[in-house]
């Protein structure tokens, strides 16, 4: 998924320091954590699905918004190097409880 949207990324004509610069933002979800470990698992896996990105590509391309298209690819990918590093979906128990092994 990973290596699928950066050459989407690259196809949808994006800039190569836009997606560098936004990668790492779905990770301020963790952010949530500071509220409660509930909190947190729920909007860090919010962020975290498929499901997420496709829906905000999906937009992007019936809005016709770029920008929209290139965050939803930008998420994508995102999604897709925290699954190839071992980072999955969070348990409500703790930040380090992932469904794929303890971080």
């Amino acid at each position: 998924m990973f290596v699928a949207s950066t050459v989407l990324f690259a196809a949808f004509k994006g800039k190569g320091w836009v997606f560098l610069l936004f990668f790492l933002a779905p990770d301020l979800a963790m952010f949530d954590y500071l509220a409660n470990t509930g909190v947190g698992s729920f909007m860090d896996n919010l962020v975290h699905v498929y499901a997420t990105s496709s829906v905000t590509i999906f937009a992007g391309l019936c809005l016709k918004s770029d920008g929209l298209l290139l965050a939803g690819v930008i998420l994508l990918g995102h999604i897709g190097a925290d699954r190839l590093l071992g980072f999955g979906l969070k348990y409500p128990t703790a930040f380090k409880d992932t469904r794929l092994q303890r971080v």
